[in-house]
């Protein structure tokens, strides 16, 4: 059948579709807000009605929420980063005391992974949000 006909436009084709923003379930916005941007290297932006944005600089946005009533569910979000930046972030991990891993099982403490030729950690955000920084892309099937 048709995309059309399925309620999407044909002329969508994979490389025209972007992720713009996405929400960042938190307990206290404010504060995962400034942890991820001074990780990163970035500035968190002015609120946007209930959402604390932070800039990526490619066109998306991580738009923190508080969520109060209920558990935050751990999510993954990882993020390609510059490699002349990496030690950087890695310095302001250690900076405030938190512990970073070569393998998304945190099964690794204080050390990197080298997949793909690059360099790359897994970190927790105040949330338990698995936080990924990697200086490769994944080289997929």
């Amino acid at each position: 059948m048709p995309r059309e006909q399925h309620g999407q436009d044909a002329s969508a084709t994979p490389a025209a579709v972007q992720l713009n923003h996405t929400a960042v379930y938190a307990t206290d916005r404010h504060l995962s807000a400034e942890f991820l941007a001074t990780v990163l290297g970035l500035e968190v932006g002015s609120p946007f009605g209930p959402f604390l944005p932070v800039d990526l600089g490619n066109g998306v946005t991580l738009d923190f929420y508080e969520k109060r009533d209920e558990p935050i569910q751990s999510q993954h979000y990882a993020f390609l980063v510059p490699d002349d930046r990496f030690d950087t972030m890695m310095a302001r991990l250690d900076a405030v005391a938190v512990t970073y891993y070569a393998d998304p099982g945190h099964t690794e403490p204080g050390r990197i992974n080298r997949l793909f030729g690059g360099r790359g950690a897994y970190f927790r955000d105040p949330d338990g949000h698995n936080m990924e920084i990697m200086t490769r892309p994944y080289v997929r099937p």
